[in-house]
């Protein structure tokens, strides 16, 4: 099955790209993306998003615990929003927004990724575009990383959508 990921520099639209996939997509999309949470326009921490509808904190300057910068992760966040995607069901797309470092502090989120790649569900995920890691550079090797720049990020969620179209069996857009 099709599976693609998108890397970029912080801030160029790889989340935008993603919530606009996951639009399109409708129903068929089953994952979740990541967001900022701000407060006054300080940047405090970032949330999880699900396609069910569900909000979690995923990291803050507020929480105790495994720091990434000056944020701590929650990684019990993480680990309630992977046992809800532990099995996807078939004709699903999985987005992943993203594997990054603050949710690889979770060692269930690490084995859940692995094994969701190397699975016959389809994967739309994002990568940071310099951190390596084992993961992040046997996925880098496996299957399509496209860069997300200023000059073609608006063509990222088109291209993504005819990607997997391709590998999908077809789809109708929702």
């Amino acid at each position: 099955m099709k599976k693609v990921f998108i890397t970029g520099r912080p801030g160029v639209g790889k989340t935008t790209a993603v919530v606009e996939l996951v639009k399109a997509l409708g129903e068929r999309a089953v994952g979740f993306y990541t967001k900022e949470i701000r407060n006054n326009g300080v940047r405090m921490g970032f949330e999880i998003v699900t396609t069910w509808g569900e909000t979690y904190t995923l990291a803050h300057v507020g929480i105790e615990g495994p720091k990434v910068s000056k944020y701590g992760v929650d990684t019990e966040s993480i680990e309630k929003v992977v046992s809800r995607l532990r099995a996807v069901e078939p004709g699903k797309i999985l987005v992943i927004d993203e594997i990054g470092k603050m949710e690889m502090m979770s060692k269930a989120f690490m084995r859940w990724v692995e094994k969701m790649i190397f699975s016959t569900t389809p994967v739309v995920g994002t990568l940071p575009l310099r951190w390596s890691h084992p993961l992040l550079n046997r996925i880098k090797r496996s299957f399509p990383v496209w860069e997300v720049t200023p000059d073609n990020r608006s063509a990222i969620p088109v291209r993504l959508m005819d990607f997997l179209k391709e590998g999908c069996g077809g789809f109708s857009q929702k």
